[in-house]
């Protein structure tokens, strides 16, 4: 690939390669934080993010969720109010919509998701719909190796 890959990755994704930071998606945060890999934000994909990251479970402070978010950010190339005239493909979950969407907008190399309804119409996606390990080994050295 000649150009650094671009991707929408879904919120749960963001969530445990930001927070969880030596855990099985450490690779994805250094493949961003080392401008390997850009990811596509919207105003809703970020909402989303910002909202997760509040989660008690996380047991993150303000001040970390806002470190977390202006960290990723630093990296993202955001697409304001994404648009397209292709056809989406459906998804049973309409609160993922807004990654198909903002893929197809922004005319993404791949959507990166462990979330099942948006990995369930990946056949009728133009746009590839991939696991974390998937997306890695598609990419390959363009995000290096962890």
């Amino acid at each position: 690939m000649s150009r650094l890959p671009r991707a929408v990755i879904d919120t749960n994704v963001v969530v445990s390669a930001f927070v969880f930071r030596t855990g099985t998606l450490a690779w994805l945060r250094e493949a961003i934080v080392n401008s390997r890999l850009i990811p596509l934000v919207s105003d809703e994909t970020l909402a989303e993010l910002m909202r997760v990251l509040a989660y008690p479970r996380f047991r993150l402070t303000a001040e970390d969720r806002e470190n977390i978010i202006v960290h990723y950010m630093e990296h993202a190339e955001a697409i304001k109010q994404p648009r397209t005239r292709a056809r989406l493909p459906r998804c049973r979950d309409p609160d993922d919509e807004m990654f198909i969407r903002l893929a197809y907008a922004a005319k993404a190399d791949a959507i990166v998701t462990g979330d099942e309804d948006l990995l369930s119409i990946a056949p009728d996606s133009s746009i590839p719909i991939l696991t974390p390990v998937a997306f890695r080994k598609m990419m390959g050295e363009a995000i290096g190796k962890a």
